[in-house]
């Protein structure tokens, strides 16, 4: 029990900066699950972050982990070309709705795009795809959870780190071996 005047013992999030090929990503680890994979800046730039910690009830602390060793090492064999999956446990923040379309993201085969009406049809609302649209920039987890895979009917669309990092990420998926 906490006594009078001791504070409130928050939950941490272990975040280290990854700089990569496509731009600065900010890593995080919740108890050995990875819940921060994002862009440090574009459009989204830490509001992503933020959900995260008031879901978590956490705090960011610059630090380490054999978690996000490894996150770091496979991420980097993705951006080399030699990673087309990630072997990592990944616990979502978000809402049921929000989960739902996470999920059918990781469903999108490496180097394959759809649309954001194709992906409302796939999580079973086909007449939601601004809701998904906004569901998916509201993925903490990129590259993990492949939002950059979602495309707009006209082309390329709106990507949280930003066009160039969208660009980068399926360039690499489309030159990889």
């Amino acid at each position: 029990m906490k006594s009078a005047g001791e504070p409130c013992r928050r939950n941490v999030i272990l975040v280290r900066r990854l700089p990569s090929p496509a731009g600065e990503l900010l890593l995080g680890d919740f108890r050995g699950e990875v819940v921060l994979c994002d862009w440090t800046e574009g459009r989204r730039r830490g509001a992503n972050a933020r959900r995260v910690q008031r879901a978590l009830d956490a705090a960011f602390e610059e630090g380490d982990s054999p978690l996000l060793r490894r996150l770091r090492e496979e991420l980097g064999e993705y951006f080399a070309g030699r990673r087309r999956d990630f072997d990592l446990p990944v616990r979502y923040a978000g809402t049921p709705f929000e989960t739902r379309v996470w999920d059918e993201l990781r469903r999108i085969p490496y180097g394959e795009t759809i649309t954001y009406g194709e992906l409302a049809r796939r999580v079973g609302s086909p007449a939601a795809a601004r809701a998904v649209a906004g569901a998916n920039a509201r993925n903490p987890v990129s590259i993990l959870v492949p939002c950059h895979r979602v495309v707009a009917a006209g082309g390329l669309g709106g990507y949280g780190g930003g066009i160039a990092a969208k660009r980068t990420l399926l360039a690499i998926e489309t030159d990889a071996p």
